[in-house]
């Protein structure tokens, strides 16, 4: 049987590229790698434009951004150029080799400029020039210009070496475009809290109220920019004062937004000379009929009359006030009605008379549920601990929980109003 004689392998020979070419292709390699690290988008792309120029011997380079709510093209960088600035334009599909590379996609080269009918000049010794676009899958980003002062100064394999370069531009653009953005959303933000949190903080008492023989206090530390407690101390024409602590449920815009509601109608019907426990049920009506499903207030409201030494107060489902006198600290637990918002209904009064030497001291959740790093609650306990010291105050008794949670701050927004009597 014949046998087939072994032959030699066959090799195809390797192709040699020109050093030019090899010299290009390291230094667009080098740029890549640069251009990845930059997530500022002024700086990126200053640096693409720049790298491009340099490396090709180019009059000018230019990256446009595309303006998807006007149909434009905004130049964002631009080495070379002095007839063209940056936030210059051009109309997607009627302006420049820029328009019409974003219109159709596909990289647009012009060897002899002169001869191209879509090439708007910009440097008088331009003489070729080459755009190609800038995408990110389907969705346009860019679109990158080179301009060399010779006639067809781009090589074929140039070309492909810019082509294969503004792919990582366009990702590099396209990334540190979300970041720019997401930056200024955030920044916007940031700003609008600001201003929320100065008009929620000037919507609390500028100072503590002046009351002969009494040390009356208030503090409120929102968990975030803003909150939802609040406290308030209303005077009166007869030197009796409204004193309340509220809590509406949720953190956040939100909470505030119904807090500040729940402050101004509670005023109104304040200063109307009604008492607690009617005051509670006409502004529980008008919540029932405003708050959004699932959202409530709990509330306490008291009328602090010095000449007598007596509060009058009312509860809306809000935790029992400490009271501490001659016979020790006990918490007081009166009726509390339902939260304000949920349901219609009526709310009942309770009077406690203040001796000399005695405290009352109302608080929000915040206080008593405050953990440190063992996740250990600073508990009613120790609000009675601090408040029974001769130094206690509203402001004494948020630091102290403060140090307790030992840098983990409230998770919860915490209030504070403290009403001591003078020995």
């Amino acid at each position: 049987m014949a046998t087939i004689p072994n032959l030699p392998a066959v090799q195809s020979p390797v192709p040699v590229l020109p050093s030019e070419v090899v010299e290009d292709l390291q230094r667009v390699q080098k740029a890549a790698q640069k251009i990845t690290s930059i997530l500022d988008l002024d700086q990126l792309i200053d640096s693409v434009v720049h790298e491009v120029t340099q490396s090709f011997g180019c009059v000018e380079a230019s990256i446009y951004l595309h303006d998807e709510e006007r149909a434009e093209m905004v130049m964002a960088g631009v080495h070379g150029c002095t007839l063209h600035k940056k936030g210059h334009r051009l109309k997607i599909g009627r302006e420049g080799m820029v328009g019409y590379v974003a219109s159709t996609g596909q990289t647009r080269y012009a060897p002899d400029v002169d001869k191209d009918p879509y090439y708007v000049g910009c440097e008088h010794s331009v003489r070729s020039e080459v755009a190609i676009p800038l995408r990110v899958g389907e969705r346009l980003v860019g679109v990158f210009t080179a301009s060399h002062p010779d006639i067809d100064a781009f090589t074929r394999q140039q070309l492909r070496i810019l082509q294969a370069f503004c792919d990582h531009v366009a990702v590099a653009v396209n990334n540190a475009r979300r970041l720019h953005l997401e930056r200024s959303e955030r920044a916007a933000l940031d700003r609008e809290a600001a201003e929320a949190r100065a008009i929620q903080q000037a919507l609390l008492p500028k100072s503590s109220p002046y009351i002969p023989g009494f040390v009356v206090s208030g503090l409120s530390v929102p968990a975030r920019a803003v909150g939802g407690d609040w406290y308030d101390f209303i005077p009166f024409p007869d030197e009796r004062w409204g004193i309340v602590l509220a809590d509406v449920s949720g953190k956040g815009t939100a909470a505030a937004l119904l807090m500040s509601a729940t402050r101004g109608m509670l005023r109104s019907l304040a200063e109307a000379c009604c008492t607690p426990g009617e005051v509670l049920t006409r502004l529980n009506q008008l919540l029932v009929n405003d708050f959004p499903a699932g959202r409530f207030v709990t509330l306490l409201y008291a009328v602090l009359d010095p000449a007598e030494r007596t509060v009058v107060f009312a509860n809306a489902g809000h935790l029992p006030p400490l009271f501490i006198d001659e016979r020790g600290e006990h918490f007081l637990e009166v009726e509390r009605g339902l939260p304000l918002g949920l349901a219609c209904g009526d709310y009942s009064e309770s009077e406690v008379q203040l001796t000399p030497g005695s405290r009352l001291v109302f608080y929000s959740d915040g206080i008593t549920e405050a953990v440190d790093s063992s996740d250990e609650e600073y508990s009613v306990r120790r609000l009675s601990e601090h408040a029974v010291k001769p130094d206690a105050s509203a402001v004494t008794i948020v630091d102290d929980v403060r140090s307790f949670a030992n840098g983990n701050g409230v998770r919860d927004d915490a209030t504070v109003v403290f009403v001591g009597v003078n020995r």
